[in-house]
């Protein structure tokens, strides 16, 4: 965990300390950016992205990148495994040029561009399955074949509709996520102490293992403190455990960073 002085006492978030939940590959932006506006990032990754034991399964599939009309990229952990992955096996064989390419959310969007990947199929607005679902391209599906890469397990929404679609759909799994390790004494000396204004989560996933890394005192905290979700669905499992104030903040750092802004201004 770690803790990042406050600026100035005029900043949107001057001194508010706001608990962010990402992996720690990913919580790096949305600390920085509550930092720029005066607020105090309490990095406490409750998610944490590790390989695979066996890859042979998701070797197979890239082997057979050729066959498949759509690839799609549930995170930017997907993007970032599975094309490092892609190109230590193929070596010399680059992406299949026919073979396009979607991804649920724009962060995710943002790094298959980065790879050199255009006219990437993505929402605009959500960041879910639900609405990568509702792109017209995904919409006349019948007879293609579509890979997921993902981590180990997840939703399965997506892949459901599209097989409903009429598409054959295969999973490329390429890494798995595990609840951490992370001594959370400090996190509930901070909340002890008044230093802790808001928590910020990012899945469903991430919200249970902050629950069960905080244990029975942590949790009563949990409860009265405002929980920023990017989604509904998370917002309402936040409520579900207790959580008295939820906020729908949007998906990305960007959305994240202008709910805590609103929020804390309504309250000075």
């Amino acid at each position: 965990m770690t803790e990042a002085p406050p600026m100035a006492s005029d900043a949107p978030l001057a001194g508010r300390g706001i608990v962010v939940t990402r992996p720690r590959a990913q919580a790096g932006a949305l600390a920085r950016l509550i930092e720029n506006v005066g607020g105090v990032p309490i990095v406490f990754p409750t998610i944490e992205i590790g390989d695979l034991p066996d890859l042979r399964p998701f070797f197979e599939l890239i082997d057979r990148l050729e066959s498949f009309d759509l690839a799609i990229f549930i995170s930017p952990n997907a993007v970032h495994k599975a094309l490092n992955l892609a190109s230590a096996r193929r070596g010399e064989r680059p992406w299949p040029s026919r073979l396009r390419v979607a991804a649920v959310g724009r962060a995710s969007r943002r790094e298959l561009e980065r790879a050199g990947f255009g006219a990437v199929i993505a929402p605009e607005a959500n960041s879910d399955s639900e609405a990568l679902l509702d792109q017209l391209e995904l919409a006349e599906v019948a007879g293609m074949r579509v890979a997921i890469f993902r981590g180990e397990g997840g939703r399965e929404l997506l892949g459901e509709t599209l097989r409903a679609r009429g598409a054959t759909i295969e999973y490329a799994e390429c890494y798995r996520r595990a609840r951490p390790t992370a001594d959370a004494a400090p996190l509930l000396a901070a909340w002890a102490r008044g230093a802790i204004h808001a928590v910020c989560v990012s899945s469903s996933e991430g919200l249970t293992n902050l629950h069960e890394m905080l244990g029975k005192l942590g949790q009563q905290w949990l409860r009265t403190t405002p929980l920023f979700a990017p989604h509904a669905r998370i917002a309402d499992e936040a409520r579900r455990r207790g959580v008295r104030e939820t906020i729908v903040a949007g998906p990305g750092d960007a959305e994240t960073l202008r709910g805590l802004v609103a929020y804390f201004r309504a309250r000075q």
